[in-house]
């Protein structure tokens, strides 16, 4: 056990927690605290989208895809990820932030009614269950490996729980920002060194690019079957648009100070985390020159643990000191605000249906204990799901969302023919498709994606949904016009 890196450790995380108790001393009302007074300057932007994707499976999960199938094995994340937020920049932060709503539920409301926000909330809700219990997971697994399992992995989430919960329910999404701006800098400073060390380590990044290539790990595209792009294409949409009609996403694109700085905000986070992405692959693609077999074996068998073992049996203690701050920013940066965004959608969105003539300061005060509960559920869930890998807990979150909330978002949006029957049409069909494609209910989502045949029935449901009673009306007029013509 390294006392040295536990103490550097420990405190890089007391002080991302007093500064994020620090910017809590701001919060003024609901507005502050959820969407940091649409306040933030472009930098802080950027930083604050940027972190919402790199997280533990950023570092831990993708580079140990990377090496055993290419970089067509992580077309979900980051490249699906990473232009979710370009999107999201170039089609649909502009539009949101003239409406000037707290979550992106209230879209839902005031576009189709209540029921479809309710609805939408509560799918967005339970759709962060699995994100943040993989961040959970991944601070468990950091604290083990520090204390050479003398921490378990469950009271290491214990720990990482509370450390993030304090500055999230005492300063909301401002303390997010300010503590991702950061953890930000720590994380890219400490991988970049990283890498140029591992690198060293491999014999020179040539080395390194040479290994991945005669390793075919380039390889993008799918074999050109039917199946094959089928899982492609719905890997690269179940982030890319399921994570669209999020409510962290939207905070944070709506945190900015102007319209123009929440588009090109999240356009260079997206950008940047995709590029930036390809550091910890470098690291690990480094790991198997240097490691050979037994990182393969590690990467197939135990991937969590492939790159803090690379670091701490290759590389000296000012290397171990800046990994592990960096992957604890990366994994704080995600799992604080992935701890604030359903807690604010269902306080915003559920109890204010139930609870009606709640006042700012009774809203406020419910949205941190919502925090509280919800940290207690992940925690729970987390330690129940103890074992899965952090890149299925991630994955999975999004496909849920993908066909239940995605359709009626963008139709909403750009399609003024689109009604609340459409959006109960896409709802139903999108969810009942993915179910029934499910491997345990028809089999057929072996050969195509669940999440894709919903999407396409939540498009064919939005349509005749939103057309079919209108042509039904019609024909009934018309009908009873003629009918009265005749008499």
């Amino acid at each position: 056990m390294n006392t040295t890196l536990i103490v550097f450790v420990a405190a890089y995380l007391l002080g991302t927690l007093a500064l994020g108790v620090w910017a809590g001393t701001r919060i003024k009302n609901t507005a502050d605290f959820a969407v940091a007074g649409r306040s933030l300057p472009l930098i802080m932007v950027v930083t604050t989208t940027f972190a919402t994707w790199f997280g533990a499976e950023t570092v831990m999960g993708i580079p140990a895809k990377f090496v055993q199938g290419g970089l067509g094995a992580v077309v979900e994340d980051p490249f699906g990820a990473g232009m979710c937020l370009v999107l999201v920049g170039v089609f649909f932060a502009a539009k949101l932030y003239r409406l000037n709503l707290l979550t992106i539920g209230d879209f839902y409301r005031q576009r189709y009614g209540k029921g479809l926000e309710v609805f939408c909330s509560s799918a967005i809700i339970l759709s962060y269950l699995g994100w943040v219990a993989a961040q959970i997971t991944a601070l468990g697994l950091v604290f083990s490996v520090l204390t050479n399992g003398g921490m378990s992995e469950i009271t290491g989430m214990i720990i990482g729980t509370l450390a993030v919960l304090i500055y999230v329910v005492v300063g909301g999404f401002l303390a997010v920002a300010v503590t991702d701006f950061v953890q930000m800098i720590v994380l890219v400073v400490g991988l970049s060194v990283i890498a140029w060390f591992a690198a060293d380590l491999a014999g020179g990044t040539q080395v390194v690019l040479d290994q991945v290539a005669t390793r075919g790990l380039w390889t993008f595209w799918p074999e050109p079957t039917l199946t094959d792009v089928a899982m492609f294409v719905g890997a690269a949409l179940t982030m890319m648009l399921g994570s669209i009609p999020q409510q962290d996403v939207y905070q944070r694109v709506m945190s900015a100070q102007d319209e123009k700085t929440a588009q090109r905000g999240a356009i260079i986070g997206g950008a940047s985390y995709i590029l930036f992405a390809f550091v910890p692959m470098f690291i690990v693609a480094s790991a198997v020159v240097v490691m050979g077999d037994q990182a393969l074996e590690m990467a197939r068998d135990d991937y969590q643990l492939l790159l803090p073992t690379f670091i701490m049996s290759q590389m000296p203690l000012i290397m171990q000191i800046l990994f592990f701050g960096a992957l604890v920013s990366a994994i704080k940066s995600t799992s604080s605000a992935t701890l604030l965004a359903p807690s604010t959608s269902f306080v915003e969105n559920i109890l204010r249906n139930l609870l009606p003539h709640m006042g700012d300061r009774q809203q406020l005060l419910a949205m941190r204990i919502t925090i509280v509960i919800f940290a207690a559920l992940v925690l729970a869930y987390a330690i129940a799901m103890q074992g899965t890998p952090i890149f299925e807990l991630v994955s999975s979150a999004y496909q849920v969302t993908l066909v239940g909330a995605f359709v009626p978002l963008v139709f909403g949006l750009y399609w003024s023919r689109a009604t609340t029957q459409g959006a109960i049409f896409s709802v139903a069909a999108g969810i009942g498709t993915w179910i029934f494609f499910f491997e345990q209910v028809s089999g057929l989502g072996e050969s195509f994606p669940p999440q894709l045949a919903g999407l396409i029935a939540a498009l064919l449901g939005m349509v005749a949904g939103s057309l079919l009673p209108q042509w039904l009306h019609n024909r009934y007029e018309s009908d009873h016009k003629l009918s009265g013509t005749n008499a």
